[in-house]
């Protein structure tokens, strides 16, 4: 089995408006990809996560979306390459700046919503963020979706220097591809616990799951994203949690 490290969207809240529950599901995970303010959070909100994954020992990575907050960053946005490049540079120095004020340092990127998913399908976008990074700080992980081939994803990132940490999701349908369905598809999402706790574990052990296609799929991921926008989410987490820890025991 592989150790899996948990990572999950932390710090979408935005003044009054409250958005997932942060301080249940922070003493759970390994990972705090905390949003810098393009697609949600804002000042306040980024140094109160900040501060939470720091009492928790959470490592802190960057969230950097589109400048799309109406649309909570899933929209593509007709950006160049170097538009991306300077949003991405910019939404990870102001995260760098509240981590500095706390004794921390942002530990890895992962981009969100639809420059995540663009940036999957577009060379040009993803060499764009990684350009980003290595101008931050070449030593940054890079977060990318864990798919059936990803070799493209490798090559650019070794031209680079940068390091990939390959991302699988226990609550998300796959296509044939090992691309993510689109949440405006039927099933797109589990809701079940149970479902949810089951694709984790075959994940972890390095089992197939079946792609909407049918076919067997194999995901060799690094870490795993859950979410916790409510109190079933949260006990899906929870229930993760305790599996890793007994297939650890067990393996």
């Amino acid at each position: 089995m592989k150790t899996l490290l948990l990572n999950a969207d932390m710090g979408e809240s935005f003044g009054p408006w409250v958005m997932g529950l942060d301080h249940e599901v922070m003493p759970y995970v390994d990972l705090a990809n905390v949003a810098c303010g393009f697609h949600a959070s804002d000042p306040d909100v980024i140094r109160m996560t900040v501060r939470l994954a720091k009492r928790h020992g959470v490592t802190v990575g960057a969230h950097p979306a589109y400048p799309d907050m109406v649309g909570f960053g899933r929209r593509s946005m007709a950006c160049s390459a170097e538009e991306v490049e300077n949003l991405v540079l910019y939404q990870i120095g102001a995260l760098a700046g509240v981590c500095r004020a706390e004794g921390l340092e942002v530990g890895y990127v992962k981009p969100h919503g639809a420059l995540y998913n663009d940036m999957m399908r577009d060379t040009e976008i993803l060499d764009a963020v990684m350009r980003a990074l290595v101008a931050f700080d070449a030593r940054l992980p890079l977060m990318v979706m864990a798919t059936r081939d990803p070799s493209a994803q490798r090559e650019l990132a070794a031209r680079h220097g940068v390091t990939l940490w390959f991302e699988a999701f226990a609550d998300r349908a796959y296509d044939g591809e090992g691309r993510l369905v689109s949440r405006r598809e039927w099933g797109a999402v589990h809701h079940d616990p149970e479902v949810i706790v089951g694709q984790a574990q075959r994940i972890a052990l390095g089992d197939a799951l079946i792609a909407n296609d049918g076919s067997e799929l194999v995901l060799a991921a690094d870490t795993l994203c859950v979410h916790g926008d409510n109190p079933e989410s949260i006990a899906a987490i929870k229930a993760i949690r305790a599996a890793f820890n007994e297939l650890a025991r067990t393996s």
